[in-house]
């Protein structure tokens, strides 16, 4: 055998190797993880970041125009105070959001940033009451009492930004 085919095989033999003890401890830590009670929700992909404009026109021109993005058309949600736009990625979107009427949160953002910013993470739930249940039972403030229909057409309700790491979550009914 040549010294090319013995070192192919000899890298073969080691991956091998790797992987049968990666298996192991795969196998071992979840006999243990079993005692572990397991929650009554998920949490799924996530399906957006939120970006604050002071500019709604000229952020769709960016993503459209420049960048190439598929983009949707605005939306207004009253009940949510915000013009939305979706800028498609592939593996998720971007939500564009711009105020609506004179008490949308997306005015006391934007007068803090001027220029916008990143202002939300949307991540998925396979049950958004019991994932409010159990956050409320861990002292996580939830801004609503109950969920309110989101851009999606589905159920979502945000975290308060200071029991996630400085982070504003939103989370959506997948």
């Amino acid at each position: 055998m040549a010294a090319g085919g013995r070192r192919a095989v000899a890298g073969l033999l080691t991956r091998l190797r790797t992987s049968a003890l990666m298996i192991r401890t795969l196998a071992s830590s979840h006999s243990v993880s079993q005692n572990i009670p397991s929650s009554l929700w998920k949490l799924g992909r996530l399906n957006h970041v939120a970006i604050a404009v002071p500019d709604l026109e000229k952020a769709q021109s960016l993503y459209k125009d420049v960048l190439g993005a598929q983009v949707s058309k605005t939306v207004a949600l009253p009940e949510h105070g915000v013009y939305t736009v979706f800028v498609e990625l592939g593996n998720t979107k971007l939500e564009l959001l711009h105020p609506l009427g004179e008490k949308s949160p997306i005015t006391s953002f934007l007068q803090k940033n001027k220029t916008g910013g990143m202002h939300h993470i949307c991540i998925e739930v396979d049950d958004i009451n019991a994932a409010m249940a159990e956050l409320k039972k861990k002292k996580i403030r939830i801004l609503s009492e109950e969920p309110k229909i989101g851009a999606h057409g589905k159920p979502v309700i945000f975290l308060h930004p200071k029991d996630c790491h400085g982070v504003l979550v939103e989370l959506e009914q997948a």
